[in-house]
Parts: structure tokens; C-alpha cells; sequence
């Protein structure tokens, strides 16, 4: 009994340092954001001006409402077309099929270095150029991998009988999906459209291959400014940006019960 005592506080205190590892710099990066000092000086006096400075900074706003759009049209479209090529891999076999499913992994495993030159070099050859009509393409790209496989994983504990018996009933193949379908599977498409949003608002190296000046996204804004000169308001937005992005997060976890019910 002593040595499950032990074992389980060890493996507690092994679980609360990963946690801290995690969070930590998280939590001093939001502290830093009321900070008065820009330079992180000691010690710590309590203020909003970083907050102020935000609202009216154009540029850092408008790098992340365009990260916010193209996020949310990234997410809309992977999880559309990633949603229905999950059922279409799932209910019909044809030639190739495996190796078509095979080749979903290796955009997630190529990194995005090579992925961003390749995308930039496609785009430039075919007329697309650059601008955040590319950076979406790219986006979208880039997240439909992750769509299928989330879906397709929830899939694979989908009883087919469930269709048959619909269809036995009169019910055509839309009525199916929609009535049937759609409802097993909706936990995976919102795990899918999570990672999609994630994934996109997120991008750094694609975004900064296809980006035109003045029209970036927030990483790759964050990145001009670290370069020219750190300013807190970066601590601001990232703490906005965190605080509703956890919040959500919590929140669809919660409503689909991914932790469980408890």
C-alpha cells in the first residue's frame, strides 16, 4: 500500500510539472501584458496601457482579422469537403482507394517549410500569385488532412447496420446521411473543424511564403514586429486571442463530452 501511495504522488508530481512546463509561460506571458515596464522589468505594476495601445494599433488589428477570416473559411471549407470525403473513403471502395488514404499523412508529416516553397512556386506557375486568396488555398490544404482523418477515426465506430435500417425504412440516401449519419459522426467533424481553425490561425510558414506586404496574417506580423523591436502589445493580443480561444475550446469540449461525462 505504501508503494501505491508513492507511486501514484510521484505520478502526480510528474503530472503537475508537465502541466506547469505547459502552462507556465502562458501564465507569465498574460502577466507580462499588464505590466507598465516594456522590458519585462521588476517589479511587476499593475497596468492596461499595453491594452489601449492595442485598439489603436491598425496594423496588428487588421493582421489578425485577417487571420480570424481566412481561420474561419479555412475551417467552413476543410471540414465541408474533408466531412464528405470521410463518408465517400468510408461507404464505397474503388481502385486506389488505399493508396489515396496512405496518401493523406505525408502533408501532415512534410514540413511546412518545404510545403510553403512548393506551394509558393505552384501558385506563381498557375497564375494564382500571392495575397490572402493563396494563403487560404494553402490553409485549406494544409487542414482537409486533418479533417479526414479525425472523421474518418470516428467512422471506423459507426455501425453500418444503422444505414440499412434507415434505408429499409424508406429513407433515400440524403435522409440518411443527414438524419443518421451526420448525428454519430458530429463529435469528429467538430474535433475536425477544431484542428482545422487550429492549424490555420496557427500557420506561420505558409502564410509567410504567400503573404503580399500589407496583407498578413497575425504569426507573420508578430514575427515583423519581434524583429524590429518587441512590444508588449504582442503579449495583449496573444492573451485575447488564448483566453477566447481556451474558453471555446472548453466549452465544445464540455457541450460534446470529449473528457467523458464526468
Amino acid at each position: 500500500m505504501k508503494l501505491t501511495g508513492w507511486l501514484e504522488g510521484v505520478g502526480r508530481f510528474y503530472v503537475g510539472l508537465l502541466l506547469a512546463f505547459l502552462y507556465l509561460p502562458i501564465v507569465i506571458m498574460a502577466l507580462m501584458s499588464f505590466n507598465a515596464s516594456p522590458f519585462y522589468q521588476l517589479p511587476f505594476e499593475w497596468t492596461t496601457h499595453w491594452y489601449s495601445d492595442l485598439s489603436r494599433n491598425n496594423q496588428l488589428l487588421t493582421a489578425t482579422l485577417n487571420s480570424l477570416r481566412i481561420a474561419v473559411m479555412t475551417t467552413v471549407i476543410a471540414t465541408i469537403l474533408g466531412t464528405a470525403a470521410s463518408i465517400a473513403l468510408y461507404r464505397y471502395d474503388f481502385r486506389g482507394k488505399r493508396i489515396l488514404q496512405v496518401l493523406l499523412f505525408p502533408p501532415i508529416a512534410i514540413p511546412w517549410l518545404i510545403t510553403g516553397t512548393a506551394m509558393l512556386i505552384f501558385f506563381y506557375g498557375i497564375g494564382i500569385g500571392r495575397g490572402l486568396h493563396a494563403i487560404l488555398l494553402g490553409h485549406v490544404a494544409l487542414a482537409l488532412p486533418y479533417v479526414i482523418v479525425v472523421v474518418s477515426a470516428r467512422l471506423q465506430t459507426f455501425a453500418p447496420e444503422l444505414e440499412e435500417a434507415a434505408r429499409s425504412l424508406g429513407a433515400s440516401q440524403w435522409q440518411v446521411t443527414r438524419r443518421v449519419t451526420l448525428p454519430w459522426i458530429m463529435p469528429g467533424v467538430i474535433a475536425g473543424a477544431l484542428f482545422a481553425f487550429a492549424v490555420s490561425f496557427d500557420q506561420f510558414v505558409v502564410s509567410y511564403f504567400l503573404a503580399t506586404p500589407g496583407q498578413g496574417t497575425l504569426p507573420v506580423e508578430i514575427y515583423a514586429a519581434i524583429r524590429k523591436g518587441f512590444t508588449p502589445e504582442i503579449n495583449a493580443v496573444s492573451t485575447i486571442i488564448i483566453v477566447v480561444s481556451m474558453g471555446l475550446m472548453l466549452v465544445t469540449a464540455r457541450f460534446f463530452k470529449f473528457g467523458g461525462d464526468r
